[in-house]
């Protein structure tokens, strides 16, 4: 190896660096850039010639992972051709430069497939990689996967991914890096609760603050395989792909495969550290929506009238919402044709004349005469039996060979592959968008998909593709819509969709103890501005939990805040409460949606921090919550991390939706006002005052002039 033969990017100390000296491209670092002298060192460092036990020279791999290199774990291209050309050898015949990109283009002559890998690198250290493969053989090429692959150090020796299920999702697991390959697996053909929106791997003890941390996250929402493999000669390295059903990818004589984009963090300085690279990343791609388009404080209708319709009883919400400063209000499920409950009306998209005599109109002109604006609930990719749909094209729902898949939730998967599938969605969505002002969708999607085929072929690839050009059309046909995408609550969010939404319902739990979890795990890719937070109902349909509005209120802050509740039950002081809290959600939105997010605790401790740091570290604003009882006569300190250690801050107590009850109203001096440095407050923290459990305080730090 030769400081001549590598080949670098780099971008807000974070280096990549690949080496192409053996014929092949070999990533010798991922990680912490080291300087101007980094390539002289890893030629030195790397220059060696390493030995096995069996006196043969180990050859580096490189991105491939081929069997015909001596590498004996999972390959990184599993393609073949009728039961031939199922083993590769990928010769590199290019490799190009651009500043912030690298790409890389290999041939396997004799099997007649073509590689290409790119890696772009972002300001914020967010690394996009893009592959392709190309059969220029003769016969079809069946691919069964095509995975990105990135090697870990010896020093991660921890991984962790997240879990889930309906109205539980993002529950994180962490593990010991062990021999052997680990991998979690998403069939439902939607990202599903169960996905992993990133998998992580870092050194030993690693939390929020400390240690280095490597993360690597799909860009897709389909069908998707996260892994991690130590071989037994103990090369580790991380990956993730698309998961491919049998004969989903067969490509013809010169077709191409476009594998999802792989976006990969790193980070020395804990898991708030790889988080906040996503989240610049993700706040810098075309059209995103935050600090600088305020996000809309947002009622929702479902858990006030569920699909009980009528004009007086919205109307009645409509001026409670005005009352306390909403400024989105969102009918949900219920509006269209036949739909009297979950059993019928999905795919027949068009206004309930029943309901709606005269249209949606009164009801949007109720709306934006309170000052507000209105946004409408789709389920396009669904269907009920009972509907004029599927009465008419019964062969454009997903099944195999005819069978009909069985139902869940009263409904079937519309195929919409199928061009007229598809176009009947697009156009009485659109239609509905362009006779209305109709300015926000709440796009859902709730149940996965059981036997996705198209004419006998799987076809998840090509539907997650089609929900893609989908959302994008109707965007280019209506400029300014925003769309939200959910999916049984938090189960399409991933960072494909994320290129193509605005916004994530988190969870159809609306439990304030439930959605603080599920909220700041969702945080480890997904920034603040795009998570929909919602104030519920005092007492929870999904736990039969009972919570005060202040905890409620405290946790629906940190993220697009709003209300899913029937606000017209609620008491004066209530509506008093909702209001402050509303104006002060409005007041630091732009703090909220543009900050750095740093966190406290893990899913086993009793007390949470969360906080959301200006980029200049001049203010900052912090939720202390505990979740239970602490075990202990002597209350947890609040240390306040992400602020400058040199500078002094003004820190209180705020109390937004009014005052926590306290079994002992004994509060620390700090809570009317103190002075205290940046260092101070990181290290050492603010003295937590007795709370009772399931509670939650809002504190400010700003910082003093000097």
């Amino acid at each position: 190896m030769t400081a001549q033969n590598l080949h670098q990017l780099s971008a807000a100390g974070v280096l990549l660096v690949v080496d192409t000296s053996t014929g092949t491209p070999h990533i010798v670092h991922w990680g912490d850039d080291w300087g101007r002298h980094a390539l002289n060192d890893l030629a030195v460092l790397n220059a060696e010639t390493v030995v096995g036990p069996n006196g043969d020279v180990s050859v580096p791999t490189g991105i491939w992972r081929e069997n015909a290199r001596g590498f004996f774990g999972r390959p990184a291209v599993r393609a073949r051709r009728s039961g031939a050309d199922w083993t590769h050898r990928f010769d590199l015949i290019s490799a190009a430069t651009s500043g912030v990109a690298l790409h890389f283009e290999s041939e396997d002559a004799l099997a007649g497939i073509r590689v290409s890998r790119t890696f772009t690198i972002a300001d914020s250290g967010v690394i996009l990689v893009d592959s392709t493969i190309t059969n220029i053989g003769t016969d079809g090429l069946e691919v069964d996967e095509f995975a990105t692959w990135l090697p870990l150090p010896n020093a991660a020796t921890e991984s962790m991914d997240f879990s889930g299920r309906w109205v539980n999702e993002r529950q994180l697991f962490r593990r010991d890096i062990q021999p052997g390959l680990w991998s979690r697996d998403i069939l439902e053909g939607r990202t599903s609760h169960d996905s992993t929106i990133m998998q992580f791997a870092m050194t030993d003890g690693a939390d929020f603050q400390h240690g280095s941390v490597w993360g690597v996250g799909l860009l897709w929402s389909g069908n998707s395989r996260h892994l991690i493999e130590r071989t037994a000669a103990g090369q580790t390295e991380i990956g993730a792909a698309e998961l491919l059903l049998p004969g989903e990818m067969i490509l013809a004589a010169d077709e191409s495969y476009d594998a999802p984009t792989v976006a990969v963090t790193f980070s020395t300085d804990g898991f708030d550290g790889a988080s906040h690279r996503v989240h610049e990343w993700l706040r810098a791609r075309p059209g995103h929506l935050g600090a600088a388009s305020p996000r809309p404080l947002t009622l929702n209708v479902w858990e006030a009238v569920y699909f009980d319709h009528s004009f007086d009883r919205l109307s009645a919400l409509v001026d409670a919402a005005a009352e306390v400063g909403v400024e989105r209000f969102v009918l949900d499920d219920g509006w269209f044709a036949g739909r009297r409950g979950d059993h019928a009306g999905l795919g027949d998209w068009v206004i309930d004349k029943g309901v709606w005599p005269n249209g949606l109109t009164p009801i949007i002109d109720r709306v934006q005469a309170a000052g507000m604006q209105f946004g409408l609930w789709f389920e396009g990719e669904m269907v009920n039996a009972n509907s004029d749909l599927y009465r008419a094209h019964p062969e454009w729902i997903f099944g195999a060979d005819g069978r009909i898949p069985a139902e869940l939730r009263n409904q079937q998967v519309l195929d919409l592959t199928h061009p007229g599938a598809y176009a009947h969605v697009f156009s009485q969505v659109d239609a509905i968008l362009s006779t209305n002002a109709v300015s926000y969708i709440k796009w859902d999607h709730n149940r996965p998909l059981v036997e996705p085929s198209h004419r006998g072929h799987a076809a998840v690839h090509e539907q997650t593709l089609a929900i893609y050009r989908l959302f994008d059309e109707l965007k280019q046909r209506h400029p300014r819509l925003e769309i939200e995408s959910c999916a049984s609550g938090g189960a399409r969010i991933d960072l494909g969709m994320a290129q193509h939404a605005d916004r994530f319902w988190a969870s159809d739990c609306n439990d304030a103890l439930e959605r603080e979890r599920i909220q700041r795990n969702t945080m480890f890719a997904i920034p603040p501005e795009m998570l929909g937070t919602h104030i519920g109902p005092t007492w929870s349909h999904t736990t039969g939990r009972v919570h005060t509005l202040q905890f409620r209120a405290a946790i629906a802050l940190f993220g697009h805040a709003g209300i899913e509740w029937d606000i017209t039950e609620c008491t004066p002081e209530e509506r008093s409460q909702l209001a402050s809290w509303a104006q002060y959600y409005k007041d630091k939105r732009a703090l909220l949606h543009s900050g750095r997010v740093v966190r406290q605790g893990d899913d086993f401790t009793p007390v949470h921090v969360l906080g959301v740091v200006s980029p200049t570290q001049d203010a900052a604003i912090y939720s202390y919550i505990q979740l239970r009882d602490i075990g202990s006569n002597i209350p947890a300190r609040i240390r306040l991390t992400g602020l400058d250690p040199a500078a002094r801050y003004s820190v209180r107590l705020v109390e937004p939706a009014g005052s926590t009850p306290q079994p002992v109203r004994a509060t620390p001096q700090w809570c009317v006002g103190a002075e205290v440095s940046g260092q101070a407050l990181a290290e050492v923290g603010l003295l937590a005052p007795i709370l009772f459990p399931e509670s939650a305080l809002i504190i400010e730090a700003t910082r003093l002039s000097q």
